[in-house]
């Protein structure tokens, strides 16, 4: 019995529920099937870049003990696309995903196993019995300590089963794009394509289908020169030709799995890194010089006069980003890393995950994927601030045109502005194209019927769209073509709203340091939490940073439901006193909990960082 187990108690794994299963064959898999094998469970959805994060730190892990662990991904979905089964296979395909996933549309496995947020990590022992749960990213290291404390103790024991998992890779599918990103219009004419999938860029011809070259060479990875690697690119940003002369390239990408912007040179393909060290972001400076400054996850990419830059979609951690072409700097251009909606001030704005950019003058159109929201950037006095035309947070979405303040999207990734200043939208997950009239704040719809669009640039006044699941580039609205209306039904997450008491509630971050470590409180204190809410008024007390896991809530009469924006962080390092540099490394989560208040409702919240609750 592990010591987590011991200071708990045996806590019996729930069988695993769901629709299908995904590479294995065709083999339905239970629980029981696992016996004798570590098995990791990765409660997922593919919108969720935190999620999309942890599948790339579990690629390591899964090598180092392939014959020990089996883990399996329960993709338990946010919005209804997700819940469709052709898109989660795209998706597993997409993401490179090497091990068994178990669809989960109604959320069963996650309420069965108590889930509160995407990601969370759950280790169950060779026996059946869950020993250790991790939400959100980072926690390598504490899986390793754990996974081996568990190995050792069934190998002794004998219940420790080596060899193949259940895993069976699905047939290799052959296109000349596959999932591609972004798009954006060269000075020739031609079109320049991020071929996500494959790892490379590819530049079209202006009709979208004569290949004139492929730039990378398909491998993952981060090499520079002219046999470039990749690790799915996606935003492109072209730049003024005078600062491409001056600076040596001409068009910024944003690499997002190897967290770095490259820029590439169109005249001999070749690549530069800009931006970024390779590793990324969680906490300390965002901003100093390029090479030395950890980004995460840029998904898109602008270069807007008004800033003087490359603005960046930081999606990893729900900010926008600026880079300087000629210093080579990098800092925080707008956002506090909470995920959430809030307009203002740049500084002080919520986003989350941002994963669209374009350039319309004196507004940067952006598309706000995770709040389903369209929203913009203007200069304001001597800053910015951040309005939104379309949009209402994090839980709401759906597809309904007509005035923009009853408008609702579905997960939106990429924006670009028609010839008549409105914003065309790629909203994905309803596979659409949408229109909004700055004018008149009017949403309508312009084409139904694409495959998952992420992308779009306009060419000789037509709109070119990235159909990412479809593999292609699309021309899907007709010169003259009028917009429609759709009168569509607003539409929430699956995810049930947690029930909590009224008046006082104890928020309780539960965080145990993983095996052979512990509190990293040689600089001050080690942990940190911060809280906010939707609405603001939910609150009366416990709003703020503070460096205690452990929070008392007041909350205001007469609000029945809300969002707490929990974000927490702790620190730990190697508990060896003879070690003169032990290794430390920082667990951070951010939760965005929806909570319905009603009387008979729990006086305590807990949500799990790292280890059991109590």
């Amino acid at each position: 019995m592990t010591e987590q187990q011991k200071r708990r108690g045996r806590v019996r794994a729930a069988e695993l529920v769901g629709r299908q299963w995904l590479n294995t064959g065709g083999r339905e898999l239970r629980l029981e099937d696992f016996r004798g094998k570590v098995v990791v469970l990765d409660f997922w959805t593919f919108c969720c870049i935190n999620c999309l994060h942890v599948i790339d730190e579990l690629r390591p892990l899964e090598a180092e003990f392939a014959d020990e662990v089996v883990t399996v991904g329960v993709h338990s979905p946010k919005f209804e696309h997700e819940a469709d089964p052709d898109a989660l296979i795209a998706a597993v395909e997409r993401y490179a995903v090497h091990h068994p996933v178990l669809d989960d549309p109604e959320l069963t496995t996650w309420q069965n196993y108590a889930v509160k947020a995407w990601p969370t990590l759950v280790v169950i022992d060779p026996e059946g019995y869950v020993v250790h749960v991790a939400a959100g990213e980072g926690h390598v290291e504490a899986l390793r300590s754990v996974i081996s404390e568990v190995v050792a103790e069934h190998d002794a024991k004998g219940t420790l089963h080596r060899g193949d998992g259940p895993y069976v890779p699905p047939p290799a599918p052959e296109t000349t794009l596959r999932f591609p990103g972004k798009v954006i219009a060269l000075n020739s004419g031609n079109l320049l394509v991020s071929d996500s999938a494959n790892h490379s860029l590819v530049e079209f011809e202006s009709d979208g289908e004569t290949v004139v070259r492929r730039i990378g060479t398909g491998e993952r990875g981060r090499a520079d020169g002219v046999a470039p690697t990749f690790a799915e690119p996606a935003g492109l940003a072209l730049l003024p030709e005078e600062l491409a002369a001056e600076v040596g390239y001409d068009v910024v990408v944003a690499d997002i799995v190897n967290h770095l912007l490259r820029g590439l040179r169109l005249a001999d393909g070749s690549v530069t890194t800009l931006a970024g060290t390779g590793d990324q972001w969680r906490d300390g400076s965002d901003s100093g010089p390029g090479l030395e400054t950890p980004l995460t996850s840029p998904w898109d990419v602008a270069w807007w006069e008004p800033a003087g830059g490359v603005v960046i979609a930081m999606a990893g951690n729900h900010t926008l980003g600026l880079f300087d072409p000629r210093t080579g700097e990098v800092r925080r251009f707008a956002g506090t890393t909470v995920e959430g909606l809030r307009d203002g001030a740049a500084d002080q704005a919520f986003f989350a995950q941002t994963s669209g950019l374009a350039d319309g003058g004196d507004r940067l159109w952006l598309a706000d994927s995770e709040t389903s929201a369209l929203r913009w950037v203007e200069a304001d006095g001597d800053g910015f601030a951040i309005r939104t035309a379309v949009g209402t947070g994090l839980f709401d979405f759906g597809h309904a045109d007509g005035p923009a303040a009853k408008a609702l999207l579905q997960h939106p990734l990429g924006v670009a502005v028609l010839p008549d200043g409105s914003v065309a939208v790629c909203d994905t997950y309803n596979g659409a194209i949408r229109r909004y009239e700055p004018a008149t704040e009017e949403v309508s719809t312009l084409a139904t019927d694409v495959s998952e669009p992420s992308g779009a640039t306009v060419v000789d006044g037509e709109l070119v769209v990235v159909a990412s699941a479809a593999h292609r580039l699309e021309r899907p609205v007709p010169p003259g073509l009028a917009a429609k209306l759709i009168d569509g039904a607003s539409q929430q997450v699956k995810r049930p709203a947690t029930e909590i008491g009224t008046g006082e509630v104890e928020l309780a971050v539960v965080f145990t340091p993983p095996p052979g470590t512990k509190l990293d409180e040689r600089y001050g204190p080690s942990t940190r939490l911060e809280v906010t809410s939707t609405p603001e008024e939910l609150l009366v007390e416990g709003a703020g940073v503070g460096t205690d896991l452990t929070r008392r809530l007041v909350l205001a009469e007469g609000v029945e439901q809300g969002v707490l924006h929990v974000v927490a962080q702790a620190a730990s390092c190697d508990d060896d006193d003879r070690i003169e540099h032990p290794a430390c490394r920082l667990t951070r989560q951010d939760w965005g909990v929806p909570i319905k208040i009603t009387a008979d409702g729990p006086d305590r919240l807990p949500l799990v960082m790292g280890g059991l609750d109590a």
